[in-house]
């Protein structure tokens, strides 16, 4: 029988035997990992970008200058000045099933790293209570005459701890917690394209309805016209000819409108769902381009620190760290595995005695478990390992590779954009020119018919091209605070406050 301080004593060495072990388990097996340096260049673009792009008359048309450097608001969309633009975004970050989805991702893999570091780093201990009714036959002692029927009562606490010698465990733990920072960046690439989506999208809705009300104030210039040459017609000042060809023209311009009308509304459709609404529910407000205000300052993230913004290149490094983590996992399972273990409790055939001195059970054991043939099986798991690195490792040079892509695309799309709204404002302005001179003319008769039909085409035209050059800035605009990454690493904005509620 074991007194009350043989316990004690046992107790103790018990915790200490736990503790050493614990403190043995120092070593980790498999790479440490670092991230990627980021690609050695200082510039995205194979020439170098003007100080600031070309201007042109109108809101549209300011010149924007690049500033090298320059770190990039949360909130970038606001720099827009446009206010139910900022209210619908703000509502979509509360209502979009996408964000949700990835709030719920990032919450399963916190739970998940927690459940598996309290399993792994702890000891488990368990609380057991047990009864039973046994029959011993006496053959099995020698003894066939002798039968026994009794109960049997007991209560004990068993404690089992495995020890991470070689680290597989902890290597396990990195996995999940790269899986959490994964989960983490997908959250803010979600962030990101909500954002950027809808400004995309209204932006598109303000070119289609500037250029509906200007094909429709096209059409009815054109029927003006050919009311007009109906009336010279019944006087005989025009051929049926003419006739036929201005209402050619007018049929033309309306048939122009229908696919507007259907971009439009698929647009809006577009806007109701980003904002997490049906579009038969959705109330939403009407974009028009002077509602948005042309940033005129564009900061130029370093490219040093583009890796380090953008969350689908930081996404991509924590499944790089994953992998890297499972090719430890992999390697400690060739190792030996340590397994202590211990139980103490008492055992009785009454439930009366258990607690009773003289009933007292304990046990202490350790295990050692060293693999030794297993058909290649786990060096097969870490060459897959291994390769499922090197896999990863391609896949986030291919996202840094597009990165990059973006950015030097967006940056030369907001200079041509310049250049190309310049010369469209300069055809827009001959076009209307020429047509106005054209008409003057086709009315004393210095021209015929077919050069004023021609004018009012080409001025169609320009005029159609006119306003999605102009969308053209606004959208490309957003494109590059989007392709560098959206500024969500400067607190506030959608993020924290969507995440408090």
């Amino acid at each position: 029988m074991i007194d009350l301080d043989q316990r004690i004593v046992l107790r103790r060495r018990l915790c200490v035997a736990l503790c050493g072990c614990a403190a043995m388990a120092g070593c980790m097996v498999g790479p440490d990992y670092h991230s990627p340096a980021a690609p050695a260049t200082d510039t995205y673009t194979a020439s170098p970008l003007p100080e600031q792009t070309a201007s042109a008359p109108g809101a549209a048309g300011l010149p924007q200058r690049f500033v090298p450097a320059q770190d990039i608001p949360a909130a970038w969309w606001a720099l827009f000045h446009c206010e139910p633009l900022d209210t619908l975004i703000h509502q979509a970050v509360v209502n979009s099933p996408n964000i949700a989805a990835a709030r719920a991702a990032l919450r399963q893999a916190r739970e998940n790293f927690s459940a598996q570091a309290g399993g792994t780093l702890l000891p488990s201990v368990d609380a057991q209570l047990g009864a039973t009714r046994e029959k011993l036959n006496g053959i099995s002692f020698g003894e066939p005459g002798v039968v026994d029927e009794f109960n049997l009562y007991n209560a004990s606490v068993n404690v089992s701890y495995k020890l991470d010698v070689f680290g597989g465990a902890r290597r396990e733990l990195e996995a999940l917690h790269a899986q959490i920072d994964y989960q983490s960046f997908q959250l803010q690439a979600a962030y990101l394209a909500i954002s950027a989506n809808i400004v995309t999208a209204a932006v598109k809705e303000a070119s289609l309805r500037a250029q509906i009300e200007a094909t429709e104030r096209i059409a009815a210039e054109e029927d003006e016209q050919l009311g007009l040459l109906g009336k010279q017609f019944e006087l005989g000042g025009v051929s049926r000819t003419t006739v036929l060809a201005q209402q050619t023209l007018l049929a033309q311009t309306r048939a122009t409108l229908p696919p507007l009308q259907q971009q439009l509304d698929q647009v809006r459709h577009q806007l109701a769902v980003l904002a997490g609404k049906l579009p038969s529910d959705a109330t939403l407000p009407e974009f028009r381009l002077d509602m948005f205000s042309l940033p005129e300052a564009l900061p130029v993230s370093l490219p040093s620190a583009l890796v380090r913004q953008r969350p689908d290149i930081l996404a991509a490094d924590a499944v790089l760290h994953q992998a890297s983590a499972q090719i430890g996992v992999a390697t400690a399972a060739m190792y030996p595995q340590i397994t202590l273990s211990a139980s103490y409790g008492a055992e009785a055939l009454t439930p009366a005695q258990v607690f009773k001195a003289g009933s007292t059970i304990w046990s202490l054991g350790a295990g050692l478990l060293q693999p030794v043939f297993h058909g290649g099986q786990l060096s097969a798991q870490k060459r897959a390992a291994e390769a499922a690195y090197e896999q990863a490792d391609a896949q986030y040079r291919e996202t840094v590779l597009l990165a990059f892509q973006n950015v030097a695309d967006s940056l030369r799309a907001l200079d041509h954009d310049a250049t190309g709204l310049k010369a469209q404002t300069d055809a827009w302005r001959a076009a209307s020119d020429s047509l106005e001179l054209t008409r003057g003319q086709y009315r004393v008769g210095g021209v015929s018919y077919l050069s004023l039909l021609d004018a009012q085409r080409q001025y169609q035209q320009t005029v159609v091209s006119l306003v999605q050059a102009q969308a053209s800035r606004y959208a490309d605009t957003a494109a590059l605070f989007q392709a560098l990454g959206g500024g969500w690493w400067n607190t506030a904005a959608p993020a924290a406050a969507a995440t408090a509620q």
